[in-house]
């Protein structure tokens, strides 16, 4: 079995959300689904942090659902959402693990917090910060958020700020913060942990639906991503199935 399973310019880990547990120590840890594979069509800042992740584990159980169809498939989906409780879980008693919440709304990581804390045992998450909006262009406020994680003694951050602004400010940032050994990027996690945003019901995830519930959910925001940016992906997926895709950034 090989090590990865190629979709598009992007090379996905090929493994289980336990072998990914096992192994997960160090790097960044990104997770490609449906839209970020077309945003990688043409953003090539994001396209540079992607191949400057060392963990690229597949997000979506449509992405799982059309591995079937290439030389090798992926053993199951891994969404960074419910990964993230089983990481926090999984460390539980390890005493050098130590969690920062980066993003969310004002509130919601306090709550994360509180709530994860609560679920451990311990202080397992150390700190949250939420951004203000536009951040990443002010490169004052960024300095500060370098220092802020810096001081909080933290060596593992989760950065839930959406994609690509999150993963492109781990690219940009990673290496002013020696102490973090281990950076996520994973969306609404933090919404998630506070129980500010539900999950869709297992039997909705079961059936690659939860884009859909999602939809439902937020209709106005999440119109155009699902249904006129995404699909462009399944054009780009059969021209990979006919030999025919290249790469946009000249890249094999």
């Amino acid at each position: 079995m090989s090590d990865t399973v190629k979709f598009l310019n992007v090379e996905v880990r090929n493994l289980t959300a336990d072998q990914l547990l096992e192994q997960l120590d160090s790097g960044v840890l990104v997770t490609p689904n449906i839209d970020h594979l077309v945003k990688l069509q043409s953003d090539s800042d994001f396209y540079a942090a992607y191949r400057d992740a060392e963990w690229v584990v597949c997000d979506s159980r449509i992405l799982r659902q059309c591995s079937r169809l290439l030389r090798n498939s992926l053993p199951e989906a891994i969404p960074g959402s419910s990964f993230f409780t089983r990481y926090y879980t999984y460390h539980a008693k390890n005493e050098d693990c130590r969690i920062f919440l980066l993003g969310a709304a004002p509130g919601v990581g306090e709550k994360a917090m509180e709530n994860i804390n609560n679920s451990v045992g311990r202080k397992i998450i150390v700190g949250s910060y939420s951004p203000p909006y536009g951040f990443e262009k002010d490169e004052a406020e960024c300095d500060r958020i370098v220092r802020m994680l810096n001081a909080s003694d933290a060596n593992v951050v989760l950065v839930g700020l959406g994609a690509p602004k999150q993963e492109k400010w781990i690219y940009r940032y990673r290496k002013e913060v020696p102490g973090v050994k281990l950076w996520m990027a994973l969306g609404a996690t933090i919404d998630f942990e506070a129980g500010n945003i539900k999950r869709a019901p297992r039997w909705v995830q079961y059936l690659c639906m939860e884009w859909f519930y999602r939809f439902l959910k937020e209709p106005r925001r999440m119109f155009r991503r699902y249904f006129i940016d995404d699909p462009v992906f399944f054009y780009y997926f059969l021209l990979q199935l006919l030999g025919l895709y290249r790469n946009p950034f000249g890249e094999k």
